[in-house]
């Protein structure tokens, strides 16, 4: 069948081999459901948060803890990346962030890491499921 071949494009947030954060896409399959309803395979999750921050509100370049996706619920936020690059991210729209510290690194405030930022005057709602 057709839209069993169907796939997802995905935003990824990671740490490349030089240490430093960036975006690519990916995707993931949709092998089940029906042809209304196309389904992913099940993804094991480690639990969920919900996360609101006010208007105005930004942080210092920083890594992701844990492997988790992030899905905005509601207002606005950007993802800044070190080379200037930047990402805006509206009520439904989400990506996987993944830019762990690498494995015995200390964070260095001039390679590793986001900064992000929430914009416009409503205040960001966030779901992020962490990954098992």
């Amino acid at each position: 069948d057709v839209y069993k071949r169907q796939t997802f494009k995905n935003i990824v947030l990671y740490t490349d081999t030089d240490g430093y954060a960036r975006f690519r896409e990916a995707e993931i399959a949709l092998p089940g459901g029906s042809p209304k309803a196309l389904l992913s395979d099940l993804i094991p999750s480690g639990g969920f948060q919900v996360r609101h921050s006010p208007p105005g509100v930004s942080s210092d370049f920083h890594c992701t803890t844990t492997a988790q996706w992030l899905v905005v619920l509601s207002g606005e936020m950007e993802i800044g990346l070190r080379d200037g690059s930047k990402r805006v991210f509206k009520a439904g729209d989400h990506f996987f962030s993944n830019d762990l510290l690498p494995a015995g690194a200390e964070f260095d405030d001039k390679v590793h890491g986001h900064s992000s930022r929430v914009l416009g005057d409503t205040p960001l709602t966030t779901l992020f499921v962490r990954t098992a």
